[in-house]
């Protein structure tokens, strides 16, 4: 049996007073501090790491290589640096190591760049979000932000607990539908495709703007449950023909390199549009951004939004400058 909670949400929500200027410095400052333990990894201010050696020698660039590959940078992101490192230093006669700070900087804004893509959310109504991820990543509390997120940009949001197999899921969206006021359409029990397929219908009668569509947690390697993510992909699109609109995959920042092979294996059953990485904040491999930039180096998968933090404004979209410059400085 079905169940909707939460149903009395109204059509928009405002945005919250502080000023953007106010809400852009706060967002800045819990960047800086949950990128505080990649940073330590990178000498805990890279500035450090080029002052000290005063002048451009291998030595510089065998330490920051090294520092880039312990953040989890990897192998082939660290090489591109280190070699525009060095053709900058040539071309452009830089001879103190001070002096190229600005030039690592900017060649790691470059390589990351690619991963920075607005979500345009107004080219359907309701816009379907599938969001998909392994077991822990942090799935179901990333779509309780997102309806914060939403909301504050005076969208109108719906929730549907697709986790049907964790026992748990379904009571953990409730709440988050609870505390963001949001209808959640839930069934004890049951088929994940057949919830969301009735969430997609309320929210095309309701006029909402924002579906957000939870699934079960899943490993790359369970060949059967990635068949039946597969099955719910083709159930939403049944109910519209254009959903869904947003395939995103939750990444957990923790897992690192191996964050690549859930990519891999996930954009292989789902075709997937958008990532979000999240507990940046708990993990000195927050270097793994870049890995993503070179996992596709033609097209790479953007990353819709970061999380650094437990709060629920701590989801916020990925800017490739301020995640640099929050990386690189205090």
């Amino acid at each position: 049996m079905f169940s909707i909670f939460g149903s009395k949400q109204p059509t928009t929500t405002p945005a919250e007073p502080p000023s953007k200027q106010v809400e852009s410095g706060n967002w800045i400052a819990r960047l800086k501090t949950g990128l505080s333990k990649t940073r330590a990894v990178l000498n805990t201010d890279v500035s450090t790491l080029f002052q000290r050696h005063g002048k451009i020698d291998e030595a510089l660039f065998d330490e920051l290589e090294t520092g880039l590959i312990t953040a989890d940078v990897g192998a082939g992101a660290a090489t591109r640096l280190i070699s525009r490192l060095r053709s900058a230093a040539r071309d452009k006669k830089i001879s103190d190591a001070a002096s190229l700070q600005a030039e690592f900087v900017a060649s790691l804004i470059d390589l990351i760049a690619p991963l920075e893509a607005t979500l345009d959310t107004t080219i359907a109504k309701p816009f379907v979000i599938m969001i998909a991820g392994v077991n822990g990543a942090g799935k179901t509390t990333t779509i309780g932000k997102l309806a914060k997120y939403f909301q504050s940009q005076g969208k109108s949001v719906m929730l549907a607990a697709g986790d049907t197999f964790r026992a748990a899921a379904r009571e953990q969206l409730m709440e988050w539908g609870q505390r963001n006021n949001v209808t959640v359409i839930a069934q004890d029990g049951g088929d994940s495709a057949a919830v969301i397929f009735d969430a997609i219908q309320s929210a095309k009668a309701r006029r909402i703007d924002i579906l957000l569509a939870d699934t079960a947690g899943r490993l790359p390697t369970q060949l059967h449950l990635m068949e039946e993510i597969k099955k719910v992909k083709r159930v939403i699109n049944k109910a519209d023909a254009t959903a869904p609109h947003e395939t995103i995959l939750v990444l957990d920042a923790n897992t690192g390199q191996n964050a690549l092979q859930q990519v891999k294996a996930f954009d292989d059953a789902l075709q997937l549009t958008g990532l979000i990485v999240t507990k940046l904040d708990g993990t000195a491999k927050g270097g793994m951004v870049a890995a993503l930039a070179m996992s596709k180096p033609t097209a790479p998968i953007p990353v819709r939004f970061i999380g650094v933090g437990e709060s629920i404004d701590d989801l916020r979209p990925f800017n490739a400058s301020e995640f640099v410059n929050a990386l690189i400085r205090k």
